[in-house]
């Protein structure tokens, strides 16, 4: 048995396709001709945008509106004049040969992306791997195999499988794939889900272990690869799946039902996003509301300079637009540390995740600052809008970009122009300076919404990327849950909701102490959203609350697990 990371869940039994992409071996010679060079370049370009063009028409039978926009996205980077300027710079000036000037600048744009902390960031890394990998293709004359052209049954087994790959996949006879590499975040995975096909990614030796045509289960529940099972593991198995399928149609029955509890107290069950085209998942699984848009990915996919007023406006209308009235959480510029620009260098500094980054950098540079809130203030009028300014640690930061916020919204009355009358402008507490203070920062905030991610890692100074410790990542932890009480009740106090944005507000085993806690809105992805719902409406909140209290006297993290555990009949 083989285990990874389940990315779309399901169960799949069927025979192997192992796919192995053209391997390149692109050595640097030094050349003379460099107009032949640039001449390849920009063949290979307008090939490149013509097979993206191809496989975005074939993915258009059977893929979404917001999937397909991530083809327009590879459209984008294929025809981006800065990418391809940047290749013949680099053969004008290195004296090179076009396949090695082009793999030198895809290599740096890849790891710039592979370097970020943020997962939703370091995972879009895909994107320029497989527009990069396709133009490197077509200028050494190697054929990248088409999944579109499978016949029969089949189980995808591969190293990586690019947006490409899944775009091409016909669920027909594509019942599943596994993948040594990748993560829930990955466009393979969220294709997957899309499709609806089972998805296990990120198992080691995968490659090693498995050959084409091995029958294997795909169990993308427990994130399991079984290699050549017997009849009897392969009928338990079938039986998994069918109880999983059955369970996915009863799910369906949550979607427009509202997030309560037995006895009566409701909470809301919001989404993430990263940009517009995600808003539809979040209406399709029942979302009451978008709990976190991050916006810094416009900043990052802009080319050369800082997002204008008319192109943020723009992206925020169509959200709030979307949600048709239903609160959206939209974060300011949360940019430094991993996330890089390529049009703007920060400072060099000695530890730049805890440096000028997210609202510091804002409070830094309040030109960049007052056009995402005038643009912001702009789209209120079409919507219910909530800003929330990201790594507030004091109460006076917090005053000060509250006080931008209200010059940028008389500014705009004085203007003329229309701004909604229900913005509600609060603190994302993820620093645990803003957690013990939360009482305080209530009395300017109008709601906090708690980042986990970060949160966690900064009361346990402990890097969650690390490896090495990742056994201090513990989102249980009594200590931790201790911080999200307080933030919790900071803002109950002051008559103020309380919600969570971080990934520990879809972890179906955090939710009993969560609701238990008072936590007001649990945004969480997409796909999380329908089994949240039915967990809370299945739990009652006075008992969660006795819960909550007992956890909270705790000592480990295993013990408030087995506490959950033990009150939900797990």
């Amino acid at each position: 048995m083989l285990k990874g990371i389940a990315a779309s869940q399901g169960v799949a039994v069927a025979k192997v396709y192992k796919l192995e992409q053209p391997v390149l071996d692109i050595q640097k010679v030094e050349v003379t001709d460099l107009e032949a060079e640039k001449a390849k370049i920009e063949r290979a370009f307008a090939k490149t945008v013509e097979d993206i063009e191809k496989i975005k028409e074939t993915a258009a039978g059977h893929l979404a509106a917001e999937e397909l926009a991530i083809y327009d996205a590879h459209l984008m980077m294929a025809q981006d004049p800065e990418f391809k300027s940047q290749i013949l710079d680099e053969i004008e000036n290195s004296k090179e040969n076009a396949e090695y000037a082009a793999q030198t600048v895809a290599s740096n744009m890849v790891s710039m992306f592979e370097n970020m902390d943020d997962s939703y960031f370091k995972e879009r890394a895909a994107d320029i791997k497989d527009v990069s990998f396709r133009l490197l293709c077509n200028l050494t004359g190697k054929t990248i195999p088409n999944l579109a052209t499978l016949d029969s049954p089949v189980i995808i087994v591969a190293k990586d499988l690019t947006p490409s790959d899944t775009g091409s996949l016909n669920k027909e006879f594509a019942k599943g794939f596994a993948t040594e590499m990748g993560g829930r975040t990955s466009h393979s995975a969220i294709m997957a889900r899309s499709l609806e096909i089972p998805a296990v990614v990120g198992v080691k030796d995968l490659m090693a272990n498995v050959k084409s045509g091995d029958t294997v289960v795909l169990d993308a529940i427990a994130g399991e690869v079984i290699v050549n099972p017997d009849e009897k593991t392969i009928a338990e198995y079938k039986a998994k799946g069918a109880a999983y399928e059955k369970e996915k149609e009863e799910l369906k029955s949550f979607k427009d039902q509202p997030s309560v509890s037995t006895d009566g107290h409701k909470v809301l069950i919001v989404g993430n996003i990263g940009s517009p085209a995600d808003v539809q998942a979040v209406r399709d699984n029942g979302g009451e509301g978008v709990g976190l848009f991050r916006t810094e990915f416009l900043y990052m996919k802009s080319e050369d300079d800082f997002p204008n007023e008319d192109t943020q406006f723009a992206a925020y209308k169509e959200v709030l637009e979307a949600m048709q009235g239903k609160p959206v959480v939209i974060r300011t510029l949360d940019i430094g540390g991993d996330k890089k620009l390529k049009y703007y260098q920060f400072a060099e500094e000695m530890n730049p995740f805890l440096g000028v980054r997210a609202i510091r950098f804002c409070l830094q540079r309040k030109d960049i600052f007052r056009t995402q809130l005038r643009a912001l203030l702009r789209a209120s009028a079409y919507g219910h809008l909530c800003i929330m300014f990201p790594m507030i640690a004091t109460v006076n930061e917090f005053k000060e970009a509250k006080q931008c916020y209200e010059d940028a919204r008389a500014e705009l009355i004085k203007e003329g122009v229309k701004v909604g009358d229900d913005v509600e402008v609060g603190c994302m507490i993820e620093i645990p300076a803003a957690a013990v203070l939360a009482d305080q920062l209530a009395k300017y905030a109008d709601f906090f919404s708690i980042g986990t991610n970060d949160l966690i890692q900064y009361s346990m100074a402990a890097d969650r990327m690390s490896q090495s410790v990742s056994y201090l990542y513990q989102p249980l932890s009594p200590s931790i849950l201790r911080l999200i009480k307080m933030t919790i009740d900071g803002a109950h106090k002051h008559g103020h909701w309380c919600g969570m944005c971080g990934e520990m507000a879809g972890d179906e085993l955090a939710a009993p102490v969560l609701l238990g806690l008072g936590l007001d809105e649990f945004s969480m992805s997409a796909t999380s959203m329908l089994r949240a719902r039915r967990m809370i409406n299945g739990l009652s909140y006075a008992e969660m609350q006795k819960l909550a209290d007992k956890a909270l006297e705790m000592d480990t993290m295993e013990e408030v697990s087995d506490l959950i555990k033990s009150a939900i009949g797990k």
